[in-house]
């Protein structure tokens, strides 16, 4: 049934894309804001108390709807996890800003296209340079591949034998969702104990997804230079897990993803930065990277529910 409401929620996601403002994340959202107002007294101890009850919480309403369900119908058990997972996972959540810039880049409006680039991120557009644009898209593109889809479809797998239901789905995303919402603001909230809470549990969180999106591109990209990157240039690409999703990409599709410092000599063969530039035919091996691998984890997944028959 995993496999199934997988696919459904990703078929209906495709047809009918959620939009930004629906009432569920805007319900998430105002929730989130309420524990910060309420809980955030600055101390460490309700620094984890808040993160807890604004991402655990949902995530256990979550799996005690599903268990609720079970005894009543598994049929509606199953609509209720094809209704969250709905919610929670999904390209189109991200993927139409991808597209547009790259319509743009191929059109040769780069200034369109950095504007676009400058509204997904939510940040005054700058004059980056061809390359470097590029280079952000592709950045940007596969870490929203893996928090919107390998992420969320990993930790959702590993509840749901557990027999929690969507309840992987929910911690994820709402893990990843304070990590960027409880950040430094200029009104100096939320507090630095909040901020590190938010922070260390989205890296206990997304430790063991992110090397299995890393693998997975690596299987279905150039194995070789994806493995070797992944494990020797991983923290010089990011810090932390999104170094491992980055590192495993550019030796997938052998494109470039870090920036070389003003005036650095040439880097030495085998360097990732001495890898090609990036340029506009990377975003479709981008993309083509990024389906090859929704496929090996589907075709895994279907093998593994064929096998529990």
């Amino acid at each position: 049934m995993g496999f199934l409401a997988i696919l459904l929620a990703l078929l209906i996601e495709q047809a009918r894309p959620l939009a930004y403002d629906n009432p569920v994340h805007a319900g998430l959202r105002s929730w989130t804001r309420t524990v910060r107002r309420n809980l955030d007294a600055g101390e460490k101890p309700q620094g984890w108390v808040a993160w807890l009850l604004a991402a655990l919480f949902p995530a256990v309403v979550a799996a005690g709807v599903h268990l609720a369900l079970m005894q009543i119908s598994v049929l509606l058990a199953f609509v209720w996890v094809i209704g969250v997972l709905y919610v929670t996972l999904g390209f189109r959540q991200f993927s139409h800003h991808f597209s547009e810039i790259r319509r743009a880049l191929e059109e040769g409006d780069d200034d369109i296209a950095r504007q676009k680039l400058a509204t997904w991120l939510r940040v005054e557009p700058t004059s980056l340079p061809r390359a470097e644009l590029l280079r952000q898209v592709i950045e940007h593109s596969v870490l929203a591949a893996h928090r919107h889809v390998f992420g969320v479809l990993i930790c959702f797998l590993v509840f749901w034998v557990a027999g929690l239901g969507p309840a992987g789905a929910v911690l994820y995303r709402m893990a990843e969702y304070l990590s960027r919402n409880w950040r430094a603001r200029p009104d100096g909230t939320p507090s630095a104990a909040l901020q590190q809470a938010a922070a260390q549990a989205w890296r206990w969180i997304d430790h063991w997804p992110a090397r299995f999106t890393g693998m997975g591109f690596a299987i279905v990209g150039n194995f070789e230079e994806a493995v070797a990157s992944w494990r020797g240039d991983a923290e010089r690409f990011a810090v932390g897990s999104d170094g491992v999703v980055l590192a495993a990409t550019s030796g997938a599709i052998n494109v470039r993803l870090m920036p070389l410092p003003e005036g650095a000599p040439p880097p030495e063969d085998g360097d990732p930065a001495s890898r090609p530039d990036p340029q506009l035919a990377h975003l479709g091996s981008v993309v083509g990277l990024v389906w090859r691998s929704v496929v090996l984890w589907m075709l895994l997944l279907a093998l593994l529910t064929l096998a529990r028959i």
